[in-house]
């Protein structure tokens, strides 16, 4: 029998070299790390999203294996547009990661309709969007594809203080379920990504230090993730080798928090 060697089995793994990846939200703290991470894996990534100078930090991590594109999420024209410019340059979309996201701690009985509904915009509806468009790419190109959707623990256990942004994320679990099962025997996978409390830009507003000492005592590893921390789920969510049997599934990384009760 002959033994790869470590190196080249998990090469072959978790591999993504020649694949084309959509980041979604590729500008914010978490977006940026999943890009890193999938570049290191050899992917060709395209950085989306509205912020030109984060997305150029990142492209400028990874050069000639990276590019931005601006672009709205919820507008749909805009990712037509980055479909067209992938088939004007000869790429398919192997990885999808939807990514964008926002939140706010109103309390419930002060949200306004334009608050709930730039939540809905961003957190959802650019989800169902992406996945209409990109999916239908896919499928044409009969490409073997992985849709990664940002979800969060708010999607199984909701929290306090961020009624708008909990029910977004229990949505985009239910719309990730259900596109497993109608795409699972046309080649693509769609998966959740459940990150614990990862201090970003978009929470930073409720993490008050009473917040965060409620966050630690129910946390048994008693910490903070680093995004860094997510790198491992990605690739098994990304890779159609390592993740080929894995469609539907709704991948926590918490440090424990949904395992604890009292």
């Amino acid at each position: 029998m002959t033994h790869s060697s470590p190196a080249g089995y998990l090469e072959k793994l978790f591999g993504l070299q020649g694949k084309t990846a959509i980041v979604i939200g590729g500008t914010g703290v978490l977006g940026g790390t999943i890009c890193d991470t999938l570049a290191r894996a050899g992917a060709y990534v395209y950085v989306v999203g509205n912020n030109v100078e984060a997305g150029q930090k990142v492209v400028d991590r990874w050069h000639s294996q990276a590019c931005f594109f601006r672009a709205d999420a919820s507008q749909r024209s805009d990712l037509e547009a980055l479909v067209e410019h992938l088939q004007t340059h000869g790429r398919t979309c192997d990885i999808l990661v939807n990514g964008a996201g926002v939140n706010s701690p109103t309390p419930f009985l002060e949200i306004g309709d334009d608050e709930w509904d730039r939540i809905v915009r961003i957190n959802l509806t650019a989800v169902r969007i992406a996945c209409q468009v990109f999916g239908d790419f896919m499928l044409k190109h009969q490409t073997a594809g992985s849709i990664i959707n940002i979800a969060s623990l708010s999607a199984i256990t909701p929290l306090s203080r961020v009624f708008s942004y909990s029910a977004t994320k229990a949505a985009v679990l239910n719309l990730t379920q259900n596109l497993a099962r109608e795409w699972a025997t046309q080649g693509i996978r769609v998966n959740a990504l459940s990150p614990g409390f990862f201090p970003a830009e978009q929470n930073r507003k409720v993490l008050t230090p009473e917040r965060v000492e409620k966050i630690m005592g129910h946390t048994p590893m008693a910490r903070f993730g680093t995004s860094d921390e997510l790198a491992g789920a990605v690739l098994l969510m990304a890779s159609n080798q390592a993740g080929s049997f894995l469609t539907g599934a709704n991948i926590v990384v918490d440090g424990g928090f949904s395992a604890m009760t009292i």
